[in-house]
């Protein structure tokens, strides 16, 4: 198992999932994940990409999801290597405000892991793990679909799930699947250095207005094969106030 890679494709994975823009709300805000004013999202056959992107961003809470400020996350983790049925067993935390993450998994005895970034230079308790742009992906981009420099545009859609597409300013891009009824992100993938990341949705609960994945399984693929994990959240908490050393980097 090639744990520096394997841990890239993990940080990676919760970094998209958890962090947030805190930028000034620009759309109409949903009261309940997929309602709005009372109504449900509604999705047809012909709604266009911009559309399927504002159905998803009122899915995740509107400006509820766009506003947080912090995110903590806490629970356990199952880690598959590749061509691999048995699961590696640990726990997981990660903390997101904003830029800056603190990730760490513990799945003693095979894996220790801490990762940080603190807005402008990262740490890795792994040398040469990389911090990808932590705001450029996944949910953070969707939190941002109607601010000026982004582009949503249409992908095919696959079985029962809408696609679209959303790229930042950059260039970083992610391709989004949602559920055809209620707008939700099931499924969401991104590409970084030639590598593919996926994520997958299964269960969401509400939290102070804000949808939260509560289970969900990343993919990520490479040359020696598909790395997996499935995560399982215990503990949510949203917008905290956060120790000065939360972010910390060793020296």
């Amino acid at each position: 198992m090639n744990n520096k890679h394997f841990l890239l494709g993990l940080a990676f994975a919760g970094l998209v999932v958890t962090t947030q823009a805190q930028d000034s709300a620009k759309t109409a805000t949903a009261s309940t994940p997929g309602v709005v004013n009372g109504s449900a999202v509604v999705i047809t056959a012909s709604s266009a990409p911009l559309e399927l992107a504002r159905a998803a961003f009122l899915a995740q809470g509107g400006d509820k999801f766009r506003a947080v400020q912090n995110m903590i996350l806490r629970g356990s983790v199952q880690l598959y290597p590749p061509n691999s049925v048995q699961s590696i067993p640990g726990s997981f935390s990660i903390v997101t405000a904003g830029e800056k993450l603190r990730m760490e998994i513990d799945a003693r005895p095979a894996v220790v892991f801490k990762e940080i970034y603190d807005g402008q230079q990262s740490y890795s308790s792994m040398p040469g793990v990389e911090v990808p742009p932590l705001t450029k992906f996944g949910l953070s981009a969707l939190s941002r679909y109607d601010q000026p420099g982004y582009k949503v545009s249409a992908i095919a859609d696959r079985k029962k799930q809408r696609g679209f597409r959303i790229v930042d300013p950059a260039g970083y891009t992610t391709d989004f699947y949602i559920d055809a009824v209620n707008g939700r992100v099931m499924t969401f993938l991104l590409y970084y250095n030639g590598f593919t990341f996926g994520t997958d949705n299964s269960k969401f609960k509400e939290v102070d207005g804000v949808l939260v994945p509560f289970s969900f399984s990343q993919r990520f693929e490479m040359a020696q094969g598909a790395f997996f994990a499935e995560y399982s959240v215990k503990e949510v908490k949203l917008n905290q106030t956060l120790g000065e050393d939360s972010f910390v980097i060793p020296h």
